[in-house]
Formats: C-alpha cells, sequence, structure tokens
C-alpha cells in the first residue's frame, strides 16, 4: 500500500529552502491567506445587504469567471505554476484595496 504521507524530493527540498523549484508553496501559502482576507471583506460588504452588496456579487462573479479564463489561457501558453500563483495574488491585492475601507486624510 502506497504512503501517501510522504512527500517528494522536490516538495521536500521546496519546504525546506523555500525554493520555488516546482510548486511555488510559499507563495501558495501567501494566497491562501490574502484570499481569506479578501473573503472576510467580501462577508462583511454582503452583510449589509444594499445595492453595493448586490454589485459587489455581481463584479465578485465576473472576476472569478475572468481570472478562471486567464488562467487556462496562460497554462495551455506555457505559463508556469509559479506565475499562475503571482497573478492570482496580483487579482486578490487589488481586491484587497478596493474592499479595505478607506481613511480619511
Amino acid at each position: 500500500m502506497p504512503d501517501h504521507h510522504s512527500f517528494s524530493a522536490l516538495d521536500r527540498h521546496a519546504v525546506l529552502s523555500g525554493s520555488d523549484n516546482g510548486f511555488p508553496w510559499v507563495a501558495g501559502a501567501m494566497l491562501a491567506v490574502e484570499a481569506s482576507e479578501v473573503v472576510r471583506l467580501r462577508c462583511e460588504k454582503l452583510s449589509h445587504g444594499d445595492e453595493a452588496a448586490g454589485q459587489e456579487v455581481m463584479l465578485m462573479v465576473s472576476e472569478k469567471i475572468a481570472a478562471a479564463f486567464e488562467a487556462t489561457v496562460n497554462l495551455l501558453a506555457g505559463a508556469t505554476p509559479a506565475a499562475i500563483i503571482q497573478r492570482y495574488r496580483e487579482h486578490v491585492a487589488a481586491n484587497a484595496k478596493r474592499l479595505s475601507p478607506h481613511e480619511a486624510p
């Protein structure tokens, strides 16, 4: 029976050295953390139930569809997993900036 808990040498190297050879572990983990903050910000906005919340839902769905198409096209064109994750992080950062409360000057 195969050991499903074992890591490949490449995985061990990536985790222990922080290398992005193969799958970019650190960037992937950062994407997960950053995306969770955007989810929190969106939930806060959607909880208001107003017209802005409805617009946010429409924007969220259209952004997700566009990002999925973009990632697919980039993968088919030969982009690396690191490049795809970096692009998603750019989308997430833009959403975090847009959804964050603006401070008064």
